[in-house]
Order: structure tokens, then sequence, then C-alpha cells
């Protein structure tokens, strides 16, 4: 009964796309043609990024990194400042999923090593919202970006232009946040054993990941870098392939069945096309609240051509409640066993969120 519950909350978003995709196929008839609903390339660069990620993660790569920038900290401002912008930074390379798997585990140590664990809350919430907006920046920083760039065959131009003032803007709220933090002095040491990554491994996850950079820009065919990364996992590293985001990757299936089929409902495809066309910033932001960002963006490509736009409002669409991004999902179960007040981290939570979707919408409306 505990591990059905455990599964129910751990993937509560994979279980509802699985139900949507059931009942639409009471609608649809199920046929070979589902299969044509699917974007492989997505699924494929997906994979490769997830089990390149793992990888490096398991090496200590990341941990290694946070470290040796801890180490020079002073004061609880100039930690929380750190600690932000590492996640900021490395959610467009890494993902702001495992830049949080990453970091936040890192900062309860931190903050325990250093006596200072009641800013625990605030911290791991700048640092989630500065992982879930950094991460727009680039179509690797999280997987709706992957999805929509795959998608609507964006050229790096378009999406760089849609998404680099809010990034910027962004950037400059997160250090404002940061400094909000007292000057109190710390002295951190790190008592764990420093890894030591295997250098043949780290070369060969350095050359899976510029694969998929090029794949993500078209200049190697998907199946080519898929094959690759994974026989070169399976050869040099076959413990990685068990730490994939495989339920992010079902839930995405069932999703493109489930959007697939709306699709040939004429009546239901008039109407999202109508609601979505023009609105597709408001309405990205607003499905995200619901369906977290991940699913909205996939919902909504199938009813607008103005990728520009849903790129945004998806983007914007991580903040607000806890399910709106699956990377915040993540920070609260990292630190919820901590014996933190649920309770105050939601509040601190929401405020925060609030307060960078604000000034991130005024922005928006200054230069649509």
């Amino acid at each position: 009964m505990n591990k059905a519950k455990t599964f129910l909350k751990e993937e509560i978003v994979l279980i509802i796309s699985a139900v949507l995709a059931a009942v639409s196929a009471f609608f649809v008839k199920p046929t070979a043609a589902y299969f044509e609903y699917i974007d492989f390339r997505t699924l494929g660069l997906l994979l490769c990024l997830m089990l390149v990620m793992a990888g490096l993660n398991r090496m200590g790569i990341f941990s290694l990194l946070a470290q040796k920038m801890l180490v020079k900290t002073k004061n609880l401002r100039s930690l929380g400042l750190v600690l932000s912008l590492l996640c900021f930074f490395s959610a467009m390379v890494i993902t702001n999923d495992v830049a949080l798997i990453t970091f936040v585990p890192f900062t309860v140590t931190a903050l325990e090593l250093s006596g200072k664990k009641k800013a625990l809350i605030p911290i791991v919430v700048i640092e989630t919202v500065a992982a879930n907006l950094g991460s727009m920046l680039t179509p690797i920083g999280n997987p709706q970006n992957l999805y929509l760039f795959s998608a609507f065959n964006m050229g790096f131009g378009e999406f760089f232009g849609a998404v680099a003032p809010y990034a910027a803007l962004s950037l400059v709220l997160t250090v404002v946040a940061a400094f909000m933090f007292r000057k109190e002095d710390i002295k951190i040491e790190i008592v764990h054993e420093k890894p030591q990554p295997e250098k043949a491994k780290l070369i060969i996850y350095i050359v899976l990941f510029m694969l998929s950079l090029l794949t993500v820009f078209r200049v190697i065919p998907y199946p080519v870098t898929l094959g690759i990364t994974l026989l070169s996992v399976i050869i040099a590293d076959r413990k990685t392939l068990a730490k994939a985001d495989y339920s992010l990757l079902l839930t995405f299936i069932f999703l493109f069945i489930f959007i697939g089929n709306l699709g040939k409902i004429e009546a239901v495809s008039t109407l999202l096309q109508s609601l979505v066309k023009g609105r597709e910033v408001l309405v990205g932001i607003a499905a995200s609240q619901v369906f977290s960002n991940v699913p909205a963006a996939i919902l909504l490509s199938s009813f607008t051509d103005n990728a520009a736009a849903l790129l945004t409002g998806v983007n914007f669409g991580g903040l607000g409640t806890l399910i709106a991004s699956m990377a915040s999902l993540i920070s609260f179960k990292l630190i919820a066993k901590e014996k933190i007040s649920t309770g105050r981290y939601m509040l601190v939570f929401t405020a925060v969120n609030v307060a960078f979707l604000a000034v991130n919408l005024m922005l928006w409306a200054v230069i649509k």
C-alpha cells in the first residue's frame, strides 16, 4: 500500500497522461496511425541527454564543482548567491531537473556544516526558481524547450530571441533575491571525500554530450547519436542506464497519443485553436499551473503556429504552483525529509514564484 501511495505521488503526471491517452482512445480507434503522433526525435534526444547527465552526475562532476566554489564563501549571502547562480547557469546545460537533484542535497549539507540550516527554505526556493528560469535560455535546458525546438523546427536565433530578455531579467532578479540574505559569517569545511572521476568515462560522456548538441542543432541524425550513446553507456557504464527518467519518456508518449487523438476530433480541435491562438503566453502559463509546463507545451503545440510565444508561455508557466514545473517537485521532495515546515515552504515558494512571474510578465507586456 505504501509503495502504491509513493508511486502515485511521484508519478502523478505519468498516471494522468496515461488516463488521458486511454480515454481518448475511446473516441479515436487505436490504429498504426498512433505511431505517427509520436515525436521520436524528441524522445531519442531526451534519452541521450538524460543518460549523459546521469553519467556525469554519478561520477560526481557537479558535486566537485560545487565543493570548489562553496569552500570560498565567507558569509550566508555569498553562499546563497553562489548556490542560486550554480542552479541558474548549470540548468542551461544539464537541465533544471539535474541541477536541482545535484545542488539541493549539497545545499542541505553546506547549511548543516555551517550551522545555518534556518536558511534552508528560502535558499532552496530561490535555487528552484533560478533553475527553472535559467533553463529557459537553451534548447536543452528543460524538456519543454527541447520538444518545442524540435517540433517547430526552430532556428537558434528565433529561440534565443524569444527567451533571452526574460532570462536576463531573471538573472538580475535571482541576484537581487540572494542579496536579501544577511552577511552572517560562515565557514564551510567539506568533510566527505572529493569524487575522483575516471578520465576515460569523463571523455566518453563529453564526446556524447557534444554529439547530442550537434543532433539538437540537426547536424547529426538522431538515430546515429542514440545508437552511439546507448552502445557507449552499455559498454562503459551500464549502471547509468537505470538512472534515466523513463517515466518522463512514457509521459511524453501518452501525451503525444492524447493530443494526436484530440486533433482528430474536429469540435475539440477547433475549440482549442480558438482558445490558444493569439493567447499563447497567457494560456501557456494557465495550463502549466494545472498540467505542469512539459505536458502543457505538448498539448498546446498542436493548436498554434506561434512557437516563440508558446515557448515563452510555458517557461513562464514553470513559475506558480508546485506542480507547474516537475523540477519544483524535485526540490520539495529532496528537503521534505529534513523536518521543515511544509506550510512555511509553500508560503515562501508561492511568494517568490508570484513575484518573479509578475516582473517577467511586466517586461512581456512592454515588449510583446
